[in-house]
């Protein structure tokens, strides 16, 4: 799905249906994750359940991808770009509750006005967690209310602009003595970058997915 073939919003929910596993399964194809670029390295087997809100936005000149900037103010991850989202708490039904919860917490956006469109693959990241993508759509106008303690900024990314297979770039840094791969995938002054880039990178493959499963039907 390349720059000329951007998705409409409709043919994104028609195509991420196809390849979206049931919100109480686990998605055929197996986790994705850090390990993805990185041979050799294995996830941690104890990890820790999360999940976290795609949300797309249907904007009238094309759909949007939702996404915070972490507050500089944070122990771990300060000023990093992410989902709303987080670690299950044992009062969670599932990883749809979670990640309305702490969407709700964080940005203040109502659950109610989320219109949930299925799970992506769990992504295991290289710090110990197992985290449930969950696609939402919403409908402008959004009242949202960043909380200042967690989050200094919201914006959305085009949809288009993900899809664009030329803005998934493979960076590499060296972490723990180890040259570790991951996605970037630019976008005006932001820096988009793992576990983030990655799940993004998961969802345009899983448009790809459904649109292999189309030409087979």
């Amino acid at each position: 799905v390349g720059g000329a073939r951007a998705v409409t919003l409709e043919q994104f929910r028609t195509l991420f249906g196809r390849a979206a596993a049931p919100l109480g399964a686990a998605p055929s194809d197996g986790p994705r994750g850090d390990h993805d670029l990185n041979p050799g390295f294995t996830p941690r087997p104890e990890a820790r359940p999360a999940a976290v809100l795609v949300p797309v936005v249907d904007r009238p000149d094309g759909a949007t991808i939702l996404l915070t900037r972490r507050s500089d103010d944070l122990p771990v991850h300060a000023g990093q770009v992410s989902f709303p989202g987080g670690r299950v708490e044992t009062s969670d039904r599932d990883p749809v509750h979670t990640a309305l919860r702490e969407s709700e917490e964080e940005i203040g956006l109502d659950p109610g006005a989320v219109t949930v469109l299925g799970r992506m693959d769990t992504y295991l990241t290289g710090t110990g967690y197992a985290v449930v993508p969950v696609v939402g759509l919403l409908n402008p106008p959004l009242a949202l209310t960043p909380d200042p303690r967690e989050v200094a900024e919201i914006f959305e990314v085009p949809l288009a602009l993900v899809c664009d297979r030329q803005n998934h770039r493979r960076e590499s840094a060296m972490w723990k003595a180890k040259r570790r791969h991951y996605y970037v995938m630019p976008y005006k002054h932001y820096h988009i970058w793992g576990a983030t880039a990655g799940m993004l990178v998961n969802l345009v493959d899983m448009i790809d997915r459904g649109r292999s499963g189309a030409a087979a039907d």
